[in-house]
């Protein structure tokens, strides 16, 4: 796939609904939760970064968590992973207790994610960084490494799985290339292939679309569509609330490292307390649109669709409401 392909208007797919039990407030129950998280707070240098008294993640669905920067979301995704230790709280995973495990462990337990900054080691060729996603494999252990037959159908298996993934994310003709090579936009396609050769059953992305121009962005909304379109459960950070609003089933928004507001996307955009902290002066735009990731005639309804074509995406990057990649657009 080029870089500068023209972007494509997002195939509808139906939200999954029915997910929680009650009012959707702050740390409401849900119906058939993946994740349970009870007391968490982590602190630094006396400023809590995350007090979440109880939050549950919905199994089957996307679920988007939002909030300004500072909010404690990706301290939170290091807590749920392993990559950081709370001050105290309890969460679990499919029904496991995370509390003290290890991140290789947790990855290993099915729970698996990717980086704001991607973590693709650029030395390696594509297919190796690939390989290096893959679980139990004979030859990580030193006694068997020595005898190639213990290990090399083994290998030539996972290499099979590598390049199907490879395909389907359109980064096949690159296998054979280092990793540092390539574009941002398609190390992040890397990242997310590579966390599935772990075949995971949750997946977490840290802002996945941020510094990715507008012809990659629209191949990941796909991508994380299929994720649960294949039965898998996705947690993701991001930004462009109309993005959001396209692709999530489930919205959690934190502020202040707190849990202020859950819903579905409709519903969470329409609160004035979340309007106010988070959308700001530019609810009236639909960034989707600004950026060119979705054509004029699927803005968004509750926005102004002219305004939004006319704004050029750099005068948002100024302020500090898009991200601009310039490696991508070089």
């Amino acid at each position: 796939m080029s870089d500068n392909a023209p972007a494509t208007a997002p195939v509808a797919r139906p939200k999954t609904t029915g997910l929680h039990t009650g009012d959707a407030a702050p740390g409401c129950a849900k119906v058939d939760p993946i994740i349970v998280a009870d007391g968490v707070t982590r602190s630094f240098g006396g400023i809590t970064a995350v007090d979440v008294d109880h939050l549950e993640i919905p199994r089957g669905a996307i679920t988007a968590l939002i909030g300004p920067n500072g909010a404690g979301k990706t301290t939170l995704f290091n807590l749920l992973t392993g990559f950081d230790k709370p001050n105290e709280g309890t969460w679990s995973f499919d029904g496991r207790s995370l509390s003290g495990v290890p991140a290789h462990r947790v990855a290993r337990m099915g729970l698996v994610r990717t980086f704001q900054l991607t973590k693709a080691l650029g030395l390696l060729t594509v297919m190796d960084n690939m390989k290096l996603g893959q679980k139990g494999q004979v030859g990580e252990r030193f006694w068997s490494s020595l005898i190639p037959a213990l290990w090399r159908a083994q290998d030539t298996g996972i290499e099979d799985r590598a390049l199907e993934l490879l395909r389907k994310f359109k980064l096949d003709a690159k296998k054979d290339d280092f990793a540092a090579s390539l574009s941002g936009g398609q190390r992040k396609l890397l990242e997310m292939a590579r966390a599935l050769m772990t075949e995971p059953t949750l997946v977490m992305l840290d802002e996945p679309m941020a510094g990715v121009n507008p012809a990659l962005t629209q191949s990941l909304l796909e991508h994380i569509l299929d994720l649960k379109d294949e039965g898998m459960t996705v947690l993701f950070v991001e930004h462009d609330m109309h993005m959001v609003r396209h692709i999530a089933d489930w919205v959690v928004v934190m502020a202040e490292g707190r849990v202020v507001a859950e819903g579905a996307p409709d519903d969470v955009m329409r609160d004035p307390a979340v309007v106010d902290a988070y959308l700001g002066a530019h609810q009236e735009l639909d960034l989707g649109v600004v950026t060119g990731r979705i054509p004029v005639v699927d803005a968004d309804p509750t926005t102004d669709a002219a305004a939004s074509a006319a704004v050029a995406e750099t005068d948002l990057t100024a302020e500090g409401l898009a991200e601009a990649d310039e490696e991508d657009r070089a």
